[in-house]
């Protein structure tokens, strides 16, 4: 949402300009940072109260879990996660890691058949000093790009265009993640 606020007397001379700057409002940010309070794990099976859908989930496995990323850093931008709260790969059994990397497998190829993007950048963030947003679960990114998906909002303003909003995004994926297509 884009709006404009006057700043009269803009000049430090003293000279009265008529200056409008431009304000790019993001009242849904509130929600990433009052959502830094949260009591229990995004990623657990029993959440926050909330079903599937309020919670963006796309696949639910025995051992594993597909949702999407609240704060995308593109369309698509999806979170793959043991159901486990473990911080690490290691705490996770090999029976656990082999199913997060098949359903991690899987994002990638319904990503691939439904978007069609160029490539994609996957991976995890191990430790607040890396990264983590949620440190205490271990989860990897996946998140399609496309060439000339970077823009000069990005590069000049810290502000990322996301072009397709979260809930449209959620109704297309969800019906290839309930198929059990698999890769």
């Amino acid at each position: 949402m884009v709006g404009r606020t006057e700043w009269p007397e803009r000049s430090p001379g003293g000279n009265s300009t008529d200056y409008l700057m431009q304000n790019l409002w993001a009242p849904w940010r509130m929600d990433y940072i009052l959502g830094q309070r949260r009591q229990r794990c995004i990623f657990c099976p029993e959440g926050n109260g909330e079903g599937d859908e309020e919670r963006l989930i796309l696949y639910r496995g025995s051992l594993s879990m597909v949702m999407m990323n609240r704060f995308p850093y593109n369309n698509g931008h999806l979170l793959v996660a043991p159901w486990k709260h473990t911080p690490t790969l290691e705490g996770l059994s090999n029976e656990e890691l082999l199913d997060l990397m098949k359903t991690l497998r899987r994002s990638i190829a319904v990503l691939r058949k439904l978007m069609s993007p160029d490539g994609f950048n996957v991976g995890l963030n191990l430790g607040t000093v890396a990264g983590a947003g949620v440190e205490a679960h271990v989860h990897f990114h996946v998140v399609p790009r496309w060439n000339g998906d970077t823009n000069f909002m990005t590069v000049f303003a810290d502000v990322r265009v996301v072009p397709e909003h979260l809930q449209q995004t959620y109704r297309r994926l969800l019906p290839h993640f309930a198929q059990g297509e698999t890769a």
